[in-house]
């Protein structure tokens, strides 16, 4: 894509980003996405691991979702005759999972896009009428550059070009969380698949291997409470899985088993805080514009929906 021209460029693959650049790319318009990240997923991302022989995948960020909108819901209905998605009952009557992990249907809605990956956006300058994204040493021009990224990264990286948008973006304050990724070498005695807590230490946990179409033997993923992870944002990796895992037994009243894998992720921008207004920004005058959980609401559907409303605005549509 260097030195290359483009009509339109997304940053950021998350649900977000992906929902725009499909709209766009199916009403006929030229779309290219640039990732930081090694695959597809965003929060939405699994990890693979090998344990024991066998690759096991763990649903560190988003552990299900919920479609209450019917623009969502058509949506779903399409990733679920496809087999990307599948009902979920321990997380609720109407909770929903990725298959065969949570970016299943990120995956699927990548796979016929221009996606670059392992592409960090550092900078957006605006020139001669023409958008400049540079990244590393490369250097993308384009007509209109679309921001999908976190608040707190849409703000570093708009605050020169624009900074009304960067505005926007710097009032939305991000909850940390802190995941741990646990395998066991035999099924734990807790009965339930999922634990939900908002209140304590561990404010959900999760036997990954339980939900639809997971093979691994007894995995679980942990997740910290704000106040949990805000307490240990900056101790190392590993020290956050061990005491999470000690977090974990207390609350669910088991005696502690050691694991045959235990590894910690820290997201930064887990949970955003939510900006009152439209559903997504765009300056049709510029041609730039922003989407995000955080110009809706702190949900997948909500990414789904504010990279759907900023489709519109680029396209002209009411």
């Amino acid at each position: 894509m260097d030195g290359q021209h483009f009509d339109i460029l997304i940053v950021g693959a998350g649900m977000a980003g992906l929902t725009c650049a499909t709209a766009l790319a199916e009403a006929g318009r030229s779309v290219a996405v640039l990732d930081k990240g090694r695959g597809p997923g965003g929060r939405m991302a699994a990890r693979r691991t090998e344990i024991a022989g066998e690759v096991v995948s763990f649903d560190h960020g988003a552990q299900y979702f919920t479609a209450r909108d019917p623009a969502f819901q058509k949506r779903l209905a399409d990733w679920e005759s496809h087999s990307f998605v599948a009902h979920w009952p321990a997380a609720g009557n109407d909770a929903w999972v990725g298959v065969p992990g949570m970016n299943g249907p990120v995956r699927a809605m990548a796979e016929p896009l221009d996606v670059r990956w392992n592409v960090r956006a550092q900078h957006i300058v605006r020139g001669d009428g023409i958008w400049h994204v540079e990244a590393g040493e490369e250097t993308f021009c384009t007509s209109t550059v679309l921001v999908a990224i976190p608040a707190e990264q849409a703000r570093e990286l708009l605050q020169v070009s624009a900074p009304d948008f960067a505005s926007i973006a710097a009032s939305v304050q991000s909850e940390p969380c802190w995941a741990a990724m646990v395998a066991f070498d035999a099924p734990l005695e807790i009965s339930g698949d999922a634990i939900r807590d908002p209140e304590a230490a561990i404010s959900w946990a999760a036997r990954n291997s339980a939900k639809p179409g997971r093979l691994a033997a007894e995995c679980w993923v942990l997740h910290a409470s704000p106040k949990r992870s805000r307490e240990m944002l900056e101790l190392a990796k590993d020290k956050v899985a061990s005491l999470l895992l000690s977090d974990f037994f207390a609350q669910a009243g088991v005696p502690p088993v050691a694991p045959i894998h235990l590894a910690a992720h820290r997201w930064l921008y887990a949970m955003p805080g939510s900006v009152e207004g439209e559903p997504a920004r765009y300056d049709a005058e510029r041609c730039v514009g922003i989407a995000g959980d955080y110009l809706h609401s702190p949900r997948v559907e909500g990414a789904f929906l504010s990279g759907l409303a900023l489709a519109g605005k680029v396209l002209g549509q009411p």
